[in-house]
């Protein structure tokens, strides 16, 4: 529900052109349709409020006719007026939303302010006016004064619609400037609300996502814990913490837990889903994947936990299963209305490509891509096109094909560059993918996913110095980007060197992101370099037990070697080459310990 969005009538729009082409039936029409309620129910006044119907009187459809006639002259100003004194004097809802219209199509606000304070006051009662009102103080960016307004709205709209008129109040706010003021007017608003068990989770979730919207994180986790306090069972201030652990706010993950004890055992709720996303996001595959198969144990039926499985064994190089699981997704989403799966059918149809291409079926392939026909995701498909010419021995096509899109805009251009280095880097052509990356950079200086990206290309190149130097400069640029601290300080500890640094810079990315079990193998490591194995190994137990990856089970199962226990180190290696047999890192382990498990 839009709660600043009031429904329009139909209505012949005025007519821009001379006066002496308006013809009398026509302008009776019109004005027919102005002074009476629509009967569809889509612009009259709300449920239970007095209809108000105007007689199209002699001296009114004279008034009417001078308003039209004063717009197709292009004298707004006098139409408008005509129209405003015509509502006031007949108490006509449509009457003033006319006025507020003519206002508006000529870009004057303060004016369609008036008149919509005009009808609020002339009829108290009606939510429709509250909501004109309101929409167009935001539209003027002037959240002042606007809680009395929003509290009308809240108080009038019937119990049945009220949490999810709740819910759309940030989006309503979302473009005022000043987030403080409009925090402070929605808490005013909301006030009575706060207490209560049945709408209260949502109103602290609505102010919570104002809080965040002014990036006051902590205040927003204190009104997501307030939401949840009120009734743990309910979905809103979960969805809020998830969204607060997207910015980092490793403790909104106890509400997230909270709310999934809370549920009964067969209770569906959007929490999850939005959970395993983050999880997916977070690289936490083990407890993502857990979570997706408890969605589709509860709801068979829902297509996108099968697309969000198939990625994630598309990633873990369970191509059969992978395929099984997105043509699962296929047979649910398919008969959806046209439009309401687009997104994800293209991904599958993206991932089916990739994963023909991975069999060398270049024809199944190709059949995978055709079946995309959104304009704006044309460059997703020439990235997996290039990618087959790559694969067939001809990179200096793939790249051309990449180059010949169409540049229309700026982050087209951010898009093609990273496409060519991404597709440079996974054929090992590292000094290419580092000089494209570096190309990228120099077009878009102040980006950090690039220099990122960049710096992980000199590493693979061999320049040292130069990743050092990239990902200092992205720490000055970010002084939060635990991902560039962590880089730095692994880099420092696998050639052993500057172990004190590399310790210093890994602990401030733990403080930055605790839960991340990548961070958590770097600190390990540079534990086991400075001879403190069995710290080393409670970390990369409690690391790999949330993250089983191959470049965890690498270190784990090193560590665990030269502890004597030789078994284990096995065991674990043998799970790393089952998660991904090609892991360099795992690979040059066992290559230098002369382990073949």
């Amino acid at each position: 529900m839009d709660l600043t969005t009031p429904h329009l009538p139909g209505r012949t729009r005025p007519a821009r052109r001379l006066a002496g082409l308006i013809t009398a039936p026509l302008l009776l029409t019109a004005s027919l349709a102005l002074a009476q309620p629509d009967s569809r129910g889509g612009a009259g006044p709300a449920a239970g409020e007095p209809v108000r119907n105007s007689r199209l009187t002699a001296p009114l459809f004279y008034q009417l006719l001078l308003g039209e006639l004063s717009l197709g002259a292009g004298d707004a100003g006098a139409g408008y007026a005509l129209f405003l004194e015509a509502a006031q004097r007949e108490h006509d809802p449509m009457l003033y939303q006319r006025a507020i219209e003519i206002a508006l199509q000529g870009r004057a606000g303060d004016s369609a302010l008036i008149a919509a304070r005009a009808w609020a006051r002339d009829m108290p009662e009606s939510v429709e006016a509250a909501r004109f009102v309101l929409q167009i103080q935001l539209l003027l960016d002037r959240p002042g004064d606007s809680a009395a307004v929003l509290r009308t709205i809240v108080t009038r709209t019937p119990d049945s619609e009220r949490v999810d008129m709740i819910n759309a109040i940030p989006q309503a706010y979302a473009r005022v400037s000043n987030k403080a003021l409009a925090l402070q007017e929605v808490r005013k608003a909301l006030a009575d609300e706060l207490t209560r068990s049945d709408t209260g989770p949502a109103a602290w979730t609505s102010i919570g996502r104002l809080e965040l919207a002014g990036n006051r994180i902590p205040s927003a986790l204190e009104a997501a814990n307030r939401g949840m306090q009120l009734d743990p069972a309910s979905p809103y201030p979960a969805l809020l913490a998830v969204e607060l652990m997207e910015h980092g706010q490793t403790q909104a993950e106890t509400l997230v837990h909270r709310h999934l004890a809370a549920l009964e055992p067969a209770a569906r709720s959007p929490v999850r889903l939005a959970y395993a996303r983050l999880l997916l996001d977070l690289q936490r595959h083990g407890e993502a994947r857990a979570l997706l198969h408890q969605i589709m144990a509860l709801d068979p039926s829902l297509a996108e936990p099968w697309l969000l499985l198939g990625s994630l064994q598309l990633q873990d190089n369970a191509d059969a299963e992978a395929g099984r699981s997105l043509e699962r997704y296929l047979q649910l989403a398919r008969p959806a209305p046209r439009g309401a799966n687009d997104t994800g059918l293209t991904q599958a149809y993206l991932m089916m490509a990739q994963l023909a291409e991975r069999r060398a079926d270049y024809p199944s392939a190709h059949a995978w891509l055709d079946r995309i026909e959104n304009s704006t995701d044309i460059m997703a498909v020439q990235m997996r096109r290039a990618s087959m010419l790559a694969r067939q021995g001809r990179m200096d096509d793939a790249r051309a094909l990449l180059r010949a899109f169409p540049e229309s805009r700026p982050e087209i251009g951010r898009l093609k560059l990273v496409a060519e280095a991404r597709l440079l880097r996974d054929f090992k052509a590292w000094e290419q993918a580092y000089e494209v990356f570096g190309q990228a950079v120099e077009r878009f200086p102040d980006d950090t996913d690039l220099l990122y990206d960049q710096a992980m290309m000199a590493e693979k190149a061999d320049r040292f110095d130069a990743m050092e130097r990239l990902l200092r400069q992205l720490i000055e640029l970010d002084p939060e980007h635990h991902h560039a601290y962590n880089a730095l300080g692994y880099a420092l500890a696998d050639r052993n060197i500057r172990l004190a640094e590399a310790r210093q810079l890994i602990e401030k990315a733990v403080s930055l992101a605790p839960q991340d079990a990548y961070i958590q193998d770097s600190l390990a490591w540079v534990e086991f370099r400075q001879g403190n194995v069995p710290r080393a190994l409670d970390i990369l137990q409690a690391a790999y037990a949330r993250q089983p990856d191959p470049e965890i089970a690498a270190h784990l199962g090193e560590i665990l070697w030269v502890s004597g226990r030789r078994d284990d180190a096995i065991r674990i290696w043998k799970e790393g080459l089952t998660l991904a047999s090609d892991n360099e890192t795992l690979q040059a382990t066992l290559r230098r310990l002369k382990v073949q498990p």
